[in-house]
């Protein structure tokens, strides 16, 4: 089994060494702003291949890009493109249905690059040299910089992992270069025997994660530092893009991404201890598509203050993030990630079975049910319930030699019956009967 990780580079880079790869990090952008332009123009062409076509030549003379870099900044463009046609057949879709009546508009105008970050080629653009440097191409030629990373990642670059594509991203209030480099490892392919432990992780705002096993083990990971100032962040920037003057311009910028790097680093350690946690284990997470309109609370003029904030807070924190940080660490660590459905997970028994939104008392922290009255935090039936489906997956991997690292979409009556079995699962710590036969 492969998996991809992405090595963050820093280079110690000279003043005309800084100065060289700074020009060719603007050049790169105002060649994709042209051929955004150009595939605007063209009725928002999304082929790389038709965009190389029209504007590699002009690129190479107006920008004076090298050859690779030419035909990376066509591929990244037609990629942003089809991204775009992508929304808008999904917003069509949504019009028919009757889902909503707004139109998506990002194809009203040409999408516009604001960042310099440039894609550079393993090999072609770029080379690892001994000695901790590497060879980096750029307009006035190729420059050979020293450069510092994680020790691990390091190592990895040269020995044992296939380096890919890399991004040259500028840190602005840094003043300093960093090489995102993207790495291919290859791992051992996982089998029912080496995933010795089964867990279940349910994500959400008020607790980031809470995990529950089949050993009976428990752990709760709050959101409570980390939501107020990310809210915060968020009500600050709207003030001042209201605000619109010139200062508040600059303090925009000089706390541009602070909410975006809180959220991450928040997810990064909580991903980090669960998977540390478990090693050697089957992991399930909830299966998020379609979760927000799902859990959407009521809207329109006679929503509550209330309802609206719920509504507000559960569309902004980043639940797939976490879960896609929990997947790739997990494989560093001899686990697998897998999803299984989350419908019903805060509201199914895991004593008795019994399904209801009644169990949920105003959609509060505490589990009753209504039917055997049982009592627990919800969260932590949410995690218990996932262990339990995760199990059964596992179960069917063992029978069948087949798993399924997602839960099956393509019908109705596939889900009822996955659903209908389920609801069959009980929670116990008791070890299962042995036949003596």
């Amino acid at each position: 089994m492969k998996t991809i990780i992405t090595a963050k580079i820093r280079l110690h880079t000279t003043p005309e060494q800084f100065a060289a790869l700074r020009a060719t990090q603007l050049a790169y952008r105002d060649a994709l702003n042209y051929v955004s332009q150009y595939a605007f123009a063209h009725g928002n062409m999304s082929n790389a291949a038709r965009l190389q076509d029209g504007t590699y030549d002009e690129i190479r003379v107006r920008f004076h890009l090298p050859s690779q870099m030419t035909c990376s900044v066509s591929r990244q463009v037609g990629a942003t493109y089809k991204g775009l046609w992508t929304k808008v057949k999904a917003n069509t879709a949504a019009r028919k249905a009757g889902v909503t009546k707004k139109r998506y508009k990002g194809l009203d105008h040409a999408p516009t690059f604001v960042s310099p970050t440039l894609t550079y080629q393993n090999r072609k653009d770029y080379t690892f040299k001994n000695n901790q440097q590497v060879s980096i191409l750029t307009l006035e030629g190729r420059v050979i910089i020293p450069y510092t990373g994680y020790r691990k990642h390091v190592e990895r670059i040269h020995h044992g992992a296939e380096i890919g594509a890399a991004k040259l991203w500028y840190d602005k209030p840094k003043k300093t270069f960093y090489l995102l480099v993207s790495l291919e490892l290859q791992m051992a392919d996982p089998t029912p025997e080496t995933q010795t432990g089964i867990a279940g992780v349910d994500v959400g705002v008020r607790y980031l994660a809470v995990t529950s096993s089949t050993r009976g083990t428990c752990t709760f990971y709050s959101g409570k530092q980390i939501v107020p100032k990310a809210n915060h962040y968020a009500r600050l920037r709207k003030r001042l893009q209201k605000k619109g003057t010139r200062s508040a311009t600059r303090r925009l910028v000089a706390m541009s991404g602070r909410e975006r790097r809180l959220k991450r680093d928040a997810n990064h350690r909580v991903s980090k201890s669960i998977v540390t946690a478990h090693p050697h284990s089957f992991i399930g997470v909830e299966h998020l598509a379609d979760i927000r309109e799902r859990t959407r609370r009521r809207t329109g003029k006679n929503t509550s203050k209330k309802q609206r904030k719920a509504n507000h807070a559960y569309s902004k924190w980043s639940f797939a993030e976490l879960q896609s940080l929990i997947a790739y660490k997990a494989l560093l660590q001899g686990s697998m990630a897998i999803k299984v459905d989350a419908h019903y997970t805060s509201q199914a028994c895991p004593m008795c079975g019994h399904t209801a939104p009644e169990n949920r008392p105003r959609h509060g922290l505490l589990f009753v049910c209504k039917k055997c009255h049982y009592t627990l935090h919800a969260d932590l039936v949410g995690a218990r319930n996932i262990t339990m489906r995760t199990l059964v997956v596992r179960q069917d991997w063992t029978t069948t030699g087949l798993l399924s690292v997602a839960p099956d979409g393509s019908s109705d009556e596939a889900k009822a019956a996955r659903l209908q079995r389920y609801a069959d699962l009980r929670w116990s710590l008791e070890p299962s009967p042995v036949s003596l036969d």
